[in-house]
């Protein structure tokens, strides 16, 4: 197997991109873009750090980010498994990017920029929801932003009902875990219990 290991050979498969691929690209939040963003429940976040790269995933009701201002994204930290990737990686490389979906939408929306994370007290009250804040924000520096076409969407059909998958058909995280734990964790109380625990710490 051979590898394609410079730039030149690169270009020269794919050529140049077109015009309304370079185009689309804003160094700030558009109108349009801020309609995308206020649209978009859910992101999966890209940080950079010494052990290397990590992504995960992000979700809030109504909008994943508030836009606070046309270059400025507030994202609060809900309340996850404390492994705090992300947050390390943002602490050390400030680099960050987003892909953003919409629910039966094919476009999506790419973010990149820089971050810093706040634990401003206001900041915090005003991002509650049920009275339970988040611990911290990661407060988001747009340095471009832009759609991508809806072809991997519709390729990968993930609206379409008829291509979701029986959960049942696949491994839960019960089973994950006692597989991984070597049976340390009970994965059939694990599973049992979930939905409780998810939703009395949801926020």
């Amino acid at each position: 197997m051979q590898f394609i290991e410079d730039i030149e050979s690169l270009e020269a498969l794919y050529g140049r991109p077109g015009e309304s691929s370079l185009v689309k690209v804003a160094d700030r939040i558009t109108e349009q873009y801020r309609a995308l963003l206020r649209a978009s429940p859910f992101a999966a976040l890209a940080t950079c750090g010494p052990e290397g790269l990590d992504c995960s995933p992000r979700g809030d009701p109504g909008s994943v980010v508030v836009v606070e201002s046309e270059t400025t994204l507030l994202m609060p930290d809900r309340r996850g498994n404390n492994r705090i990737d992300s947050l390390r990686n943002i602490v050390r490389d400030p680099r960050v990017a987003l892909l953003c979906l919409i629910p039966g939408h094919g476009m999506t929306l790419r973010v990149n920029g820089r971050a810093r994370l706040t634990a401003d007290a206001e900041l915090l009250e005003r991002l509650a929801i049920d009275g339970k804040q988040p611990r911290t924000v990661i407060v988001m520096t747009v340095e471009a932003i832009y759609f991508q076409c809806a072809r991997a969407v519709l390729r990968a059909g993930i609206w379409k009902p008829e291509s979701h998958v029986d959960p049942a058909a696949l491994p839960s995280a019960g089973d994950i875990l006692q597989a991984r734990s070597g049976d340390r964790i009970d994965g059939t109380a694990y599973d049992t219990e979930w939905p409780d625990r998810a939703a009395g710490s949801m926020w």
